[in-house]
């Protein structure tokens, strides 16, 4: 199967054009449920494409407000490619979407695709949920607030946190697009209150106190200091061990979700990342 019949076509594509600001890219992601945006700029020679910005380059860049700087660079691939090729690609890059170029942007494929093409069988993936899962789960407690929340998954370096109530049971799934969701862009120094929990409050960090009022930067992203059982997803699918990874990419699809919970009866034993697919293709 080829990446053309695979991708998203440049005409159904949401872009950001050059120059622009992150306001820009995180109202489309914010509306539009997108993951990335690609960039493009006009030129005496027409529409030429430039890169990508994700909702993680606005995540960990909350004080630049260039689009040019914002953007980066990821391999780019052909429309007569494989998907297998496009798969490969993302995996060894470490992308979660890979522009169509040939000459212009044609197009853009990503993991989603890909997913999309197991479940529908297009390309064979002869493996089940308990070979592709990762058994390293990242997890916080639900009452964690969510900007530490979010730190957590930075510092993970994983889209997702599994939330866990007061007896280390699955509560619920927060993501980045969740947190996305809810932030919200400042213009100069903002009040937002006291910066963690204090003392009095059911939950904090042990033997830590907000010690004054937090300002956020001439440019910021907010993110609520509300528990992030407040914005997560508890309403869990889990997959077992023996799940083919065929009927998994369905879930994936059908759920609108990237990873799922790998259980042993009500045990939590790891998670199924729809890039553990991919890199099963």
């Amino acid at each position: 199967m080829n990446v053309a019949d695979a991708m998203t076509p440049r005409e159904e594509l949401v872009t950001a054009e050059l120059p622009g600001t992150r306001d820009d890219v995180l109202e489309y992601l914010q509306e539009r449920g997108f993951s990335s945006v690609p960039v493009v700029k006009q030129t005496d020679d027409g529409e030429a494409y430039r890169g990508l910005v994700s909702r993680q380059e606005l995540i960990e860049r909350p004080d630049e407000g260039q689009l040019a700087v914002l953007m980066r660079e990821v391999p780019t691939v052909s429309a007569d490619a494989t998907v297998e090729e496009a798969a490969r690609l993302m995996v060894d890059a470490g992308t979660r979407r890979v522009p169509v170029v040939d000459g212009r942007l044609d197009g853009i494929i990503t993991i989603t695709d890909v997913i999309r093409t197991i479940a529908r069988e297009e390309v064979v993936v002869d493996t089940t949920a308990g070979d592709v899962a990762t058994r390293d789960v990242n997890t916080t407690h639900q009452e964690t607030p969510l900007p530490v929340a979010e730190r957590e998954i930075y510092y993970a370096n994983v889209p997702y946190t599994v939330c866990l109530d007061s007896e280390g049971s699955m509560a619920g799934i927060l993501t980045e697009v969740d947190i996305i969701n809810v932030a919200r862009v400042v213009e100069g120094e903002d009040d937002t209150g006291d910066s963690v929990a204090s003392q009095d409050d059911d939950w904090m960090w042990e033997g830590i106190k907000a010690v004054g009022k937090r300002y956020i930067p001439t440019r910021n992203v907010e993110i609520p200091a509300e528990p992030a059982s407040r914005f997560m997803s508890d309403d869990i699918t889990a997959v077992s061990r023996t799940k083919p990874a065929m009927a998994v990419a369905q879930t994936l699809i059908t759920e609108d979700i990237e990873q799922i919970p790998l259980v042993a009866g009500d045990e939590l034993v790891g998670i199924v990342r729809d890039v553990d697919l991919v890199e099963a293709v």
